[in-house]
């Protein structure tokens, strides 16, 4: 009995368009592992994080403190969930910061004008209209993983201002 759906691409395609998916979160993931540890360091630093995770190794240089402190929240959310459930938790996250970042090209205008930008304003435009359309379909498609991906990243709204006032005493 022949099948009802046509098929759509080979086991070549699926294993290539698979392969491209796993290249791309590798991408993602060496970005993240670079800048997040860094991220808490500068927090650390400057006195809004613990203290110790502003520790530099002696032999290496590097904030080892703050790439453990990131390795240990990769491992309990891996632990926690699968890719898929994570993935939910941010993707609204990501795109809702990417737009917030490409509307600072409007903010520091003089300065954007200083480096040539082909096609901007109408290219930074478009870019913050696609983020929001993902962010958009993405509450969408799940209101419930997306909520809780905003009411984790507003939590930090609190830890900063409490942060910032013990710095303050």
């Amino acid at each position: 009995m022949a099948s009802a759906r046509a098929p759509t691409m080979s086991d070549g395609g699926g294993a290539a368009i698979s392969a491209g998916i796993a290249l791309s979160t590798l991408g993602f993931l060496s970005q993240s592992i670079l800048t997040a540890p860094r991220v808490y360091f500068a927090m650390a630093e400057d006195g809004l994080f613990f203290r110790t995770v502003a520790r530099v190794s002696e032999r290496t240089r590097v904030p080892a403190v703050a790439i453990a402190l990131q390795g240990g929240v990769t491992l309990l959310l891996a632990l926690l969930g699968t890719y898929e459930s994570i993935l939910r938790y941010v993707v609204a996250i990501d795109f809702i910061f990417f737009a917030l970042t490409a509307g600072c090209l409007f903010v520091f205008g003089r300065e954007v004008r200083a480096h040539a930008m082909p096609g901007h304003p109408v290219t930074t435009l478009a870019f913050i209209a696609i983020c929001v359309a993902v962010v958009a379909a993405t509450f969408f498609a799940d209101p419930l993983h997306s909520l809780a991906g905003l009411g984790l990243t507003l939590a930090g709204v609190p830890a900063y201002l409490l942060w910032r006032r013990r710095l303050r005493l």
